[in-house]
């Protein structure tokens, strides 16, 4: 039987009711082996569990902790046979999407979970998850990737993400069908086109300053768009954009500083905000001209996704054609290319 490490950051699976409400606490590895006491019937892995420190929610996750997680994985990478990350829902698909670019090919599965409702707490999805995640550690199929189970299905890490915040089918993938279902039985639909091999345990120059994103909405105030694009510590921006990428003309104003970013070595992508589709620049005459302005298609990728890559990318030192060329190509199966 395999085993299998047991990362634990944080988040509501090991969190308890205070004055102040669900915070973080110490001892899940006690209390998850009590609740686990049946354990030679769910015929689970053997699984040692580190909690890292501090513990931290979600909502406070900084890339600095990917750095941290990717470095625990390093020091016990050849001493066990696959990990499960225990995170916070809040922000588990940016952590899940950015291990995947930061990690690449993997021979080792890699599987983040956590729960809507702490462990112990009346109706809890704590201990599905978690065994869902252990038994999958062990399966002989499942893919050697970074992935994301909750609520009886498996899901490409960067291809998640949240979409409801009070079901306990917290997370999807709307535009990559689950890599696995989980029911009376494991179902693997198709086996993971990805590529295999050793992971990469670089960490990544952190940079807050380097990444932001511009929403498009009705009303929103061109000259602060501006004003972000002109941004000299600006390297790399996510332009979440109407339907199949469509942005307002502001008569021409918008394009203009688009283009003067790009020119200055700014990398553009364009994301929809639609949580099903892709963008396609050329639908349209105002998101055809992106291309003009060295916009990037980012396809059907996600918001979280696609903030996770560029960092990543970034914090890894690409800048110019090479940090475009990857943004236009599926890293880890991250969009449709």
């Amino acid at each position: 039987m395999p085993r299998v490490l047991m990362l634990y950051t944080g988040g509501t699976i090991g969190m308890q009711p205070s004055t102040q409400g669900y915070v973080p606490c110490a001892g899940l590895a006690e209390r998850l082996a009590a609740h686990l006491a049946l354990g030679d019937p769910y015929r689970l892995p053997a699984f040692d569990v580190i909690e890292m420190q501090p513990l931290i929610d979600s909502a406070e996750l900084m890339p600095a902790s990917w750095n941290r997680l990717v470095a625990l994985l390093e020091s016990h990478w050849q001493h066990y046979d696959a990990f499960v990350v225990l995170h916070g829902t809040d922000t588990m698909a940016y952590s899940a999407a950015a291990l995947s670019f930061m990690l690449g090919a993997l021979n080792k599965p890699v599987i983040f979970t956590g729960s809507q409702i702490p462990l112990g707490e009346p109706r809890s999805d704590a201990l599905n998850n978690v065994i869902s995640a252990l038994q999958l550690a062990a399966h002989p199929a499942t893919p050697c990737e970074v992935s994301l189970v909750f609520h009886d299905r498996l899901l490409r890490g960067n291809r998640a993400c949240k979409v409801r915040t009070q079901g306990l089918d917290a997370f999807d993938s709307p535009n990559l069908p689950w890599l696995a279902e989980i029911g009376i039985g494991i179902n693997f639909p198709q086996p993971s086109a990805l590529l295999s091999g050793i992971p990469n345990f670089a960490p990544i120059e952190v940079d807050d300053e380097a990444v932001a994103v511009l929403p498009l909405y009705p009303g929103m105030s061109l000259r602060r768009a501006k004003a972000l694009l002109a941004d000299d510590t600006l390297k790399g921006l996510v332009l979440y954009s109407y339907g199949v990428g469509n942005p307002p003309s502001f008569e021409g104003e918008l394009l203009s500083a688009l283009t003067a970013a790009n020119e200055r070595g700014v990398a553009l992508l364009n994301v929809t905000q639609c949580a099903q589709g892709e963008v396609v620049q050329g639908a349209y005459a105002t998101g055809a001209a992106l291309n003009k302005a060295g916009v990037i298609a980012g396809g059907d990728i996600t918001l979280e996704a696609a903030i996770a890559k560029l960092t990543v990318l970034i914090g890894r030192g690409l800048e110019g054609g090479a940090l475009r060329q990857a943004l236009k190509s599926a890293v880890r199966g991250e969009c449709r290319t």
